[in-house]
């Protein structure tokens, strides 16, 4: 990797290999294999060694972020492939981004309601206990 990076400092362009990045991120090796093997990430090759770039990079925060709000491999392969190569989609992506986010908001906001209903009725079986077993005990 070292000769890569060398050269690539000489070209002006970062480049990282996959424990570099897996460092980076707070991920194993084998989950940016696996985003690859989905197609969400698409790394240069020299040899068997996978190179990869800012861009990369930049792709690999938008995945994780993605999938920290809960969004689904082949939601976040959409949102990525509509931006295009020089962001031509970016209209598209914002609108595809508007759509999923407003049904992950309304699922939940339902998914609340439900903890709250559930929430309620576990406090009145869980206050009439209380008072059962204090009538008991006296």
């Amino acid at each position: 990797m070292d000769d890569v990076r060398s050269s690539s400092r000489d070209a002006g362009e970062a480049l990282y290999g996959i424990a570099d990045l897996a460092e980076a991120f707070g991920v194993t090796p084998r989950a940016i294999r696996f985003y690859e093997d989905k197609g969400l990430l698409h790394p240069r090759r020299v040899g068997q060694q996978r190179i990869y770039t800012e861009a990369d990079k930049r792709r690999l925060s938008l995945i994780l972020r993605a999938k920290a709000i809960g969004s689904k491999l082949s939601d976040i392969k959409t949102f990525l492939d509509l931006y295009g190569r020089e962001g031509e989609g970016r209209e598209r992506q914002l609108r595809f981004v508007i759509e999923k986010t407003a049904e992950k908001i309304a699922e939940l906001e339902d998914k609340r309601a439900q903890i709250d209903t559930t929430l309620a009725e576990l406090k009145v079986i869980h206050d009439g206990a209380k008072e059962r077993l204090a009538r008991r005990v006296r």
